[in-house]
């Protein structure tokens, strides 16, 4: 028997208690996994309290990333005590997640843990961490280099975006940050590496189709007018790496940016990515984060205090990483 934080449905509410269970009760998978840490975000938050409508199909477990060592497989790629890590694959929505004891999933959802980086540190990067890495080398395999100019991070305080700004700049890119809390985030983005902040005000508002080249290229968490935006201003021959939609799943723009300006705009899911890429991009991560991104604000909790979390972070009074230790 072990530990599961279990949503519910009673009545259209959520309610998430802590159980016992067995793996018996677990879903299908190839790979049966000791959890040793989970993670804790906004999304996450939403499900849990059922503010957001997250889930659909109940019971679940929550947490859409995991990390922790292999108990059985049936696969030949994982043998019992390999270290694995999962981001992504609709885990904690569709199909059970991290806020377990164990878990058991496909093997095609897992990679293995990079060396030098543990269990901690990887959830500390999450599937956020891995999608900026994802954004960057998509930026680079589509030529855009560090001497091409200043290169745009939307959304840069949110978990994607400060990850993205932290290793362009490691990279040797200057990179401007969009914020809409410029007092409150400024120092905080220039701390990681940004050499000058953007007003969020510059960019939302829908503007002209083609405008003013400013970006050599850039990363977008944020999508519909923002992207268009970025992308009328985006140089001749530059991309723009989109991986949001918080801003909803509208493009409001014209080919002109493609067209006369070649400029391309690449699409980036964590979940469907090939795995040679997915773990390229962990080892990556090692190499480039540097120490003091492991230092920065950070709570690790237990399964039992996730409840209460859940609730403080949909109402913005958590900053920082939420760690879960199983």
């Amino acid at each position: 028997m072990f530990k599961a934080l279990i949503l519910n449905q009673e009545e259209k509410k959520t309610i998430a208690s802590i159980e016992q269970i067995d793996a018996s009760q677990l879903p299908e998978g190839e790979v049966l996994i000791d959890v040793d840490h989970s993670s804790l975000n906004y999304k996450d938050g939403l499900a849990i309290t059922g503010k957001g409508k997250i889930i659909r199909n109940f019971p679940m477990v929550p947490g859409i990333d995991l990390v922790g060592k292999v108990a059985q497989s049936d696969d030949s790629r994982y043998q019992p005590g390999d270290d694995v890590v999962l981001t992504g694959w609709g885990v904690g929505e569709n199909h059970w997640g991290g806020m377990a004891q164990q878990a058991r999933l496909q093997a095609d959802h897992l990679v293995p843990l990079a060396a030098g980086l543990t269990g901690k540190q990887a959830m500390m990067i999450g599937t956020a961490g891995l999608t900026a890495m994802l954004c960057v080398q998509a930026l680079q395999e589509a030529g855009v280099t560090p001497d091409q100019g200043e290169v745009l991070v939307t959304g840069a305080s949110g978990g994607v975006g400060s990850v993205a700004v932290t290793l362009l700049a490691q990279l040797g890119y200057t990179v401007a940050a969009v914020t809409g809390r410029s007092a409150e985030n400024g120092e905080m983005l220039k701390a990681l590496g940004a050499s000058r902040i953007v007003e969020r005000s510059e960019l939302a508002e829908l503007g002209r189709p083609l405008d003013k080249q400013r970006w050599a290229g850039a990363v977008d968490t944020v999508g519909s007018a923002m992207l268009a935006n970025v992308l009328a201003q985006t140089q001749y021959d530059g991309a723009v790496a989109a991986c949001g939609l918080a801003g909803g799943f509208d493009l409001p723009t014209t080919v002109m940016p493609f067209i006369l300006r070649n400029v391309k705009l690449l699409g980036v899911d964590s979940v469907m990515c090939p795995f040679e890429k997915r773990q390229r991009a962990w080892q990556r991560l090692v190499e480039l984060l540097p120490a003091s991104f492991y230092e920065q604000a950070c709570s690790e909790i237990t399964l039992e205090q996730v409840p209460e979390y859940a609730e403080a972070i949909t109402q913005g009074q958590v900053t920082g990483r939420v760690v879960i230790t199983l």
